[in-house]
């Protein structure tokens, strides 16, 4: 993969935490009259970027990441995001720190791709942890290796209380409700604590720190933010708890993560030490000895996507975003947000109008690479680009002043809580990214000088409600007692008291904090509840294992319920007839409960479909003759219904055990009546619904007695519900097929002519009842504006008795044989 030769010496220095890495990179970029190095945090960027400046002078180095550009006219050295790098510029000597990064969901590509392209003219540098020796190895032959070990040791000294913790501790949680939770008892417990998370804005976070490195607090609480090399004076690193929720599942730490963050302790010579407090398990034996001795499981996979990118068109664009990977171990990016974005404003038509030209597509792509920030619903996101792409591709071509000034005005206020400043924030630092791209804007200087401005307001205020934050009664109660056992209660009207004050409601697994709760409050009622609940969802997972099949009901929009609470969804399986339950988990329900309560539903919803589609199950799982078993197989492929076939297409025999089993073959399709039952037809709907992945068909079958309704919705949709679209209405097929039998008889004594009888069997009319008879094997013909039908050729004149004999059309047998279909 290593495709320029010409490029100079290629070395990758890996190691784990403290072993000089980044020091060694920033040395050898100094060393040369020009060079770039690529860091994973903004807040990282700026430190190496100052380290830079008091060594050539601001006048010679550059800072640029999404939200900040200082570049001056002679700038020779380039301190960048990885994102922010630039590629088409030649530097001597190229440097991208935190090379392991490449095998994260989310930004993996950006360091593959720096680490597939990015080269400098002499020298390039790729730092990172040892694990990643093949991939990089596999991917570039002819690199040179670097191994560094640690300045210092890092030990474990296991499980130590919050009120028991060393000064200088950094105390690691893993969601924003836990680090207000922990750093409220600090407070109390040991006189403060500083408190870094990566939603806080990077001057929030500098103020923080600051604050913690002046000894203004001896504390500093902490998400894993702090793991990717920022360098604080930590001693002691205590997990508050060893699971994360990784944006789809909430899991263990792996034991290279705990080792990212462990190392934060003992900075350069001085040594450090690791454990765990408050409600954290201690670690595991296995993962104790792989971090104190750096012995990790290589990576095996990077995240890639495609670099050469196609402009012709939107769709070309997508395609080439989607190209798989050219070599093994690489994996292609998954749900990127910019992808997303774009596939979302590619679906408007107002877009496809304005995105014609090369440029014009190269040009909404930068628009949909502009971050969320706000870490919003995409569709938000969404609509908050196609509003700016709108203007860009209107006008002269910018953003109207006046449009920016509003938005920018609307974020100008430092009133509200902890949450409502972080949220301002956010959408602050997306206008200043934006203000960094000049074309787009009348006036870009002034746009990122108001941004900043506001920036600066908000994270001043924000970093004031942190150090100034106070509780109420119930609060100061709860905290006091967080880094213990809380005891709680859960009356009958689902009311949860802990040490007797009220924290919320439980419902079902789903646990809702007191409404009345300022927000930040409502993070740590959870964390108190949390607690003090975990014996009562075991309880209830293990009283949920044995409820009776009616206490569980199932939506027609495919979710299950137990006392009025969702607890899952279906999600296509292995086959129609058996959708697996993916279950909608709470964070209070974990390990063995979130087990019992899947398997409880999984045997839910296979005996629920088992009773309601009892032939269709009970066929498919017959032990049939072959010719009748291939045809049972295509009948539950089609959920009970499939096309006709013609009698010498079916065995005899195989004709006579369907028939016995609920089959009907008749001359529109072959199809099992019970099926069309409504019960049946509901859930067959539902079924179809959620294999096919057709969330957009209809919630309900058609309305159970209708021989037909109007065919608003997809033929697909109508067939899993037993009907058959004709023209602008869909026929039950039962009444179709009663249909085709009177009119074949009919058609014995000549044209058949559209009477009330026959309409009357599927109800309708008019070009619907010619599409209905065309269905049941007949053709129209026009004579003195009289439609007639006539059968196609190769169809039968009358229905045949189980003999084969045909009926004379006028007896009783004819009559009985229309009554028998």
């Amino acid at each position: 993969m290593d495709n320029d030769a010409r490029a100079g010496r290629i070395t990758a220095v890996l190691g784990p935490t403290n072993t000089g890495k980044t020091h060694f990179a920033i040395e050898r970029l100094l060393g040369h009259a020009n060079g770039v190095i690529g860091l994973p945090l903004r807040l990282l960027a700026r430190e190496v970027y100052d380290r830079v400046v008091a060594v050539k002078g601001a006048a010679a180095c550059a800072l640029v990441t999404g939200e900040e550009k200082i570049v001056p006219a002679g700038a020779r050295y380039f301190v960048c995001t990885v994102e922010a790098m630039p590629l088409t510029r030649p530097f001597e000597v190229v440097a991208v720190d935190e090379l392991q990064l490449a095998a994260d969901p989310e930004r993996g590509h950006v360091f593959t791709d720096r680490l597939l392209h990015a080269r400098g003219l002499y020298e390039t540098l790729f730092l990172g942890a040892e694990s990643m020796r093949p991939a990089i190895k596999r991917l570039l032959p002819r690199v040179e290796f670097i191994s560094r070990t640690r300045f210092s040791t890092l030990t474990h000294t296991g499980y130590r209380k919050l009120s028991r913790l060393p000064r200088r501790s950094a105390i690691v949680a893993f969601s924003a409700a836990e680090v207000y939770a922990t750093a409220e008892a600090v407070r109390r417990q040991r006189g403060g604590a500083a408190v870094v998370m990566g939603a806080l804005s990077p001057r929030t976070r500098n103020a923080q720190v600051a604050m913690y490195q002046a000894g203004e607090v001896d504390y500093l609480v902490a998400t894993d933010a702090i793991g990717m090399g920022l360098n604080m004076d930590v001693d002691h690193v205590a997990f508050a708890g060893l699971y994360k929720f990784d944006g789809r599942q909430n899991r263990a730490l792996r034991p290279e993560e705990v080792a990212q963050i462990a190392g934060r302790a003992g900075r350069h010579m001085r040594e450090g030490t690791f454990g765990t407090t408050g409600e954290a398990d201690p670690l595991s034996p296995d993962i104790v000895e792989r971090v104190e001795n750096h012995r990790f499981d290589t990576v095996k996979a990077l995240q890639w996507r495609n670099s050469e990118l196609e402009f012709r068109s939107l769709d070309a664009l997508i395609a080439s975003l989607e190209v798989p990977p050219p070599a093994s171990g690489l994996i292609r990016v998954r749900d990127a947000e910019d992808l997303a974005v774009l596939k979302a404003l590619a679906a408007l038509p107002e877009v496809r109008a304005t995105a014609r030209s090369r440029d014009r597509i190269a040009l909404l792509w930068q628009v949909c690479q502009i971050p969320d920030f706000r870490k919003t619903l995409a569709d938000q996101h969404a609509r908050l680009l196609a509003r700016i792409w709108s203007h860009l591709a209107s006008g002269d071509g910018r953003l109207p002043p006046s449009w920016v000034a509003n938005q920018l005005e609307r974020l100008d206020r430092v009133d509200g809580d902890l949450d409502t400043l972080a949220t301002r924030i956010a959408h602050v630092r997306t206008w200043t990214y934006i203000s960094h791209r000049p074309e787009w804007l009348a006036d870009p200087r002034g746009v990122q000088e108001r941004a900043r401005a506001i920036e600066d307001r908000l994270s001043d205020a924000l970093h004031e409600t942190l150090t100034q934050r106070f509780v109420d009664r119930r609060s100061s109660v709860l905290m006091r007692r967080m880094g213990e056992s809380l005891f709680g209660t859960v009356a009958k009207d689902g009311d949860v008291l802990v040490e007797g004050e009220f924290v919320g409601r439980l419902q079902a697994f789903r646990f809702t904090a007191d409404i009345s709760a300022p927000p930040e409050d409502a993070r740590m009622l959870r964390a108190a509840a949390h607690r003090a609940l975990v014996g009562e969802i075991e309880r209830r997972a293990t009283a949920f294992a044995e409820v009776a099949d009616t206490q569980i009901s199932l939506s027609d929009d495919g979710r299950l319920y137990w006392q009025g609470e969702m607890l899952a969804r279906l999600v296509p399986g292995r086959s129609p007839l058996h959708p697996r339950v993916d279950l909608v988990a709470n964070e209070f329900l974990n390990g063995h409960a979130r087990d019992q309560v899947q398997k409880r539903l999984d045997t839910w919803i296979a005996g629920h479909v088992a009773a309601v589609l009892a032939p269709l199950v009970a066929l498919m799982a017959a032990d049939l003759p072959p010719a009748a078993s291939g045809l049972a197989f295509r009948l539950g492929e089609g959920l009970g219904t499939g096309p006709a076939i013609p009698p010498a297409e079916v065995p005899a025999e195989a004709r006579t055990v369907l028939k016995s089993r609920g089959v009907r073959f008749g001359r529109v399709a072959t199809y099992m009546p019970a099926m069309l039952k409504p019960a049946a037809a509901r859930l067959l709907v539902l079924l179809a619904r959620v294999a096919r992945g057709r969330p957009d068909w209809p919630d309900q079958a058609p309305m159970p007695g209708l021989v037909s309704v109007p065919a608003v919705g997809p033929a697909e949709y109508f067939a899993a519900a037993g009907f058959r679209v004709c023209g602008a209405r869909a026929i039950r097929l039962d009444m179709l097929e009663r249909l085709a039998a009177r009119a074949h008889v009919l058609a014995a004594q000549g044209p058949v002519l559209a009477e009330g009888e026959l309409m009357g069997l599927v109800g309708c009319s008019g070009p619907d009842f010619t599409a209905a008879m065309k269905a049941c094997g007949f053709r129209a013909e026009t004579l003195d504006g009289v439609v007639r039908f006539r059968p196609r050729k190769g169809r039968p004149p009358r229905p045949a008795d189980r003999h084969g004999v045909t009926a004379p059309p006028d007896s009783p047998f004819a009559a009985l044989a229309v009554l028998k279909a």
